[in-house]
């Protein structure tokens, strides 16, 4: 595993969640970025996914089920999915919806992403941009993942039609759990000019304060600022 590349003192690592990452990873993008908008101090170290990193025996002592990103308290307790690791760094702060119905929510639309959209965009990106040598792999399962994704992206356009933001017409955490990989659906062959109402969403959401771009942030320079 690679360290985020800040010196660090040992005694403060101690006293802030450690947080492991990949560059590129929609899902780790989440955790970052909320972290940085609500300026929590975290501790970060870069895992390898494509170098078989998450799968040998110094992460898988962190997390057993090779997974990133996974977050490490003080106390060495260790959660993961990316989702719970945004929300747990966004509560009690600007992020997090003020009523309980608009917290439901949130989660509902949390859900969702993770079952409607980040299953299918996330691979299409993978085979499309990041390993493109071995789209031939899937070959066959990219038109199903195109199909089931685009249907994703016409309940958020929908929805995004009435809404400025995911719930209470406020940007919170559930923008950021769906924005994580939504944004990067054209890495994946998606066409979002197809879901105008997602895509000035897009643009509302990249437009907040100390907000950063995946590349930028999930860098050990850009997270060498969320501290």
């Amino acid at each position: 595993m690679n360290a985020s590349g800040a010196s660090e003192d040992k005694s403060e690592l101690e006293q802030v969640p450690r947080i492991f990452v990949t560059g590129g990873s929609g899902n780790s993008y989440k955790a970052a970025l909320v972290a940085r908008q609500v300026g929590l101090g975290c501790a970060w170290t870069f895992v390898d996914v494509l170098a078989g990193e998450t799968q040998r025996a110094p992460f898988l002592k962190v997390n057993p089920l090779g997974k990133v990103p996974y977050l490490v308290l003080p106390d060495g307790t260790g959660f993961g999915e990316s989702n719970a690791i945004a929300w747990f760094l966004a509560d009690g702060t600007k992020l997090m919806p003020c009523s309980s119905a608009s917290r439901a929510r949130a989660i509902q639309w949390m859900i969702f992403e993770q079952t409607r959209l980040e299953p299918f965009i996330s691979p299409a990106r993978f085979f499309t941009t990041i390993a493109p040598a071995r789209r031939t792999e899937c070959e066959s399962e990219i038109p199903r993942w195109l199909e089931n994704g685009s249907a994703g992206l016409s309940v958020l356009d929908a929805h995004l039609r009435t809404q400025d933001f995911m719930v209470e017409n406020s940007y919170s955490v559930a923008d950021i759990a769906v924005f994580g990989y939504v944004h990067l659906a054209e890495e994946g062959g998606f066409c979002l000019r197809d879901f105008p109402s997602v895509s000035r969403w897009i643009s509302r959401v990249e437009s907040q304060a100390d907000y950063i771009p995946i590349r930028e942030l999930l860098s050990p320079r850009g997270l060498a600022h969320v501290r």
